[in-house]
């Protein structure tokens, strides 16, 4: 009896772990460290466009090509590849919703795009270094965006930093969960000075994995 009961308790064990749910999580592994990001499941397209690019290797070589310290680090340049993924990065269209939140604070990653006035984004992306950011910063952006940010929202902004700037004009799809200062440090690297960000003099490659927790 004690027996049916114990086998009884491991079978449901074994199918409520079966059952837990898995966040996929992409792992960005550069000569300076790797850097761990939660994907979010509020932007589908997005995610899935990064997870199937991804898993076709289609980043792995390609250069943090943009840096901007105390702005953000953008790699995925699609100039070498453009001709292998046009159909989907064309069919991937913005994914902005103030009421879930998910704005620029420091660690978030979002999709880059050129000029265009649906924000569709196509294979570049882009993780905030940021820098600090107060209230009046923040009443100066949603005047101009329309964000209206939540007491929350303004904390959190205001306890890590971020590029505020940005929130409404681009799609956030996921958040750095660990290598921040590899972040930092890709951010730190030698480059042209230019005010819009420019390409490291040494070339820092990537290479993308994904994994699901």
């Amino acid at each position: 009896m004690k027996r049916l009961i114990l086998l009884s308790f491991i079978g449901a064990f074994m199918m409520l772990s079966s059952c837990k749910e898995t966040s996929p999580h992409a792992i960005i592994k550069t000569d300076l460290g790797d850097i761990k990001i939660k994907l979010f499941d509020s932007t589908p397209r997005h995610t899935e466009q990064f997870i199937t690019l991804t898993k076709r290797g289609f980043y792995d070589g390609l250069i943090f090509h943009r840096i901007l310290k105390g702005f953000m680090v953008q790699g995925g340049n699609t100039q070498i590849r453009t001709e292998e993924v046009a159909a989907e990065i064309a069919e991937n269209p913005a994914e902005i919703d103030h009421e879930i939140g998910e704005y620029h604070y420091r660690g978030s990653l979002a999709a880059a795009r050129t000029p265009n006035p649906e924000k569709r984004s196509g294979s570049q992306f882009y993780i905030v270094d940021g820098s600090p950011v107060t209230d009046q910063m923040l009443d100066s952006y949603a005047k101009r965006s329309g964000v209206n940010y939540t007491a929350a929202e303004r904390a959190l902004y205001k306890q890590v930093g971020g590029s505020p700037m940005l929130d409404g004009d681009y799609t956030v799809f996921g958040e750095v969960i660990s290598g921040m200062e590899v972040v930092d440090k890709i951010a730190a690297a030698p480059a042209p000075p230019n005010p819009n960000g420019s390409r490291p003099f040494d070339d820092i490659k990537m290479k993308i994995y994904i994994v699901y927790e």
